[in-house]
């Protein structure tokens, strides 16, 4: 059996030093609201744009500096967290200088969740929020591509085996299941509601996701209610000094399998796991930006300047047009949205769109809108 600490240090995101101190166990102080008392409310469709469950941590002459460091200091690095977050991976070199942006502008507060002090050292762990419009637009300014729609949400399971066997309780699977559940599973953009392993689960179901079996997959969603599943596998190699990791099952891109291992330094199994876990959830990310921006008509196409795209807009009513309207304000990337000479049947519009209209034809073709180039002119309607 293998005995493990719980980590001492977060994996917080790959911007900064991952020797960051932070409590677990011990931090489970009661919660409070901050800031205005409330919990920010946000809607679905802006969820991302918050960072849930960030470890601040700083040590100053007082209590009092010290927690101002603290959030002062976790703000920032929760932005460089969002930023990666909604920013394709192979765009992250255009964030060298948009990570330093003053994020007092695009803060909307943050909610503690649990805090500890002492004379000279503040702990806490907060949620940050931040204005989805002005970080979009800083992103839109620099020419930044980014994702924001959420995947749909997928089930992940986080198993551990232990000496080639499925191992159902123990300190390793406690730690690994309760450091998945530390992360910020619900505003990512590929949520995951975290499950445990089923007794219905058994060790042959879990060697034929290792191998990439696919009728595994169609076990594990019979098991779990007909949905995606994607299983977090964690095998601790002591005499190697490294934790092997496989990602196996379906995802909301699709079924995959994936191993990669972490190696464990100074004994810190604990830690070593919380990276991999970090990392992990990063890759499922990544595999969802990767499709969305190819949707979008490529990384290339999405970083690029915008070209105007002059429209015009064909419906059958007010509501037609209501509806309409609303779908292209909402699709994400379109800039400069102006409307000229609105009538009972049509209106003209111009909007700007990183491709053009070819680039914008195939968005809107995912949103129920037909944009149609005819002699030289676009036309937009709705597909129904």
């Amino acid at each position: 059996m293998v005995k493990i600490n719980m980590p001492t240090r977060r994996a917080k995101d790959f911007t900064g030093s991952l020797a960051f101190k932070v409590f677990l166990a011990s931090i489970a102080a009661t919660v409070t609201a901050s800031l205005t008392g409330q919990a920010i409310a946000r809607s679905d469709a802006d969820r991302v744009f918050t960072v849930s469950n960030y470890p601040v941590q700083a040590e100053a002459a007082n209590a009092v500096k010290a927690k101002e460091e603290a959030i002062a200091d976790g703000q920032k690095a929760a932005f460089r967290s969002l930023l990666k977050r909604l920013v394709p991976v192979s765009a992250y070199s255009r964030l060298n200088e948009i990570k330093k942006a003053e994020t007092r502008s695009l803060a909307d507060g943050f909610v503690v969740r649990s805090e500890r002090n002492s004379t000279t050292e503040y702990l806490a762990s907060l949620d940050f929020a931040f204005r989805p419009d002005a970080v979009r637009d800083l992103l839109q300014r620099e020419n930044v591509p980014f994702i924001e729609e959420q995947a749909p949400e997928v089930v992940l399971v986080a198993a551990v085996r232990e000496k080639g066997e499925l191992a159902r309780s123990g300190s390793v699977e406690k730690a690994w299941r309760d450091i998945w559940g530390d992360l910020d599973l619900k505003n990512t953009l590929t949520p995951l509601k975290l499950e445990a392993i089923k007794p219905v689960i058994h060790e042959d179901t879990l060697n034929m996701l290792l191998t990439g079996d696919e009728s595994a997959n169609r076990v594990m969603a019979s098991e779990y209610g007909g949905v995606k599943v994607i299983a977090a596998i964690a095998e601790i190699d002591k005499p190697a000094g490294r934790i092997h990791v496989t990602l196996a099952g379906q995802d909301a891109v699709g079924p995959f399998n994936l191993k990669r291992s972490y190696r464990v330094y100074d004994d810190d199994v604990g830690y070593a796991m919380e990276l991999a876990a970090v990392v992990s959830l990063g890759i499922l990310e990544g595999r969802w930006k990767a499709v969305k921006a190819r949707k979008y008509g490529g990384v290339a196409a999405m970083a690029a300047g915008g070209e105007p795209v002059r429209m015009q807009v064909e419906f059958q009513g007010l509501a037609d047009w209501n509806s309409l309207r609303a779908k292209v304000l909402d699709t994400q990337g379109i800039s400069d949205v102006r409307i000229d000479a609105v009538s009972a049947r049509s209106a003209d519009m111009q909007v700007t769109y990183p491709g053009g209209g070819s680039a914008l034809a195939n968005v809107f073709a995912a949103r129920g809108l037909t944009l149609q180039n005819i002699g030289g002119n676009w036309y937009l309607r709705s597909s129904y």
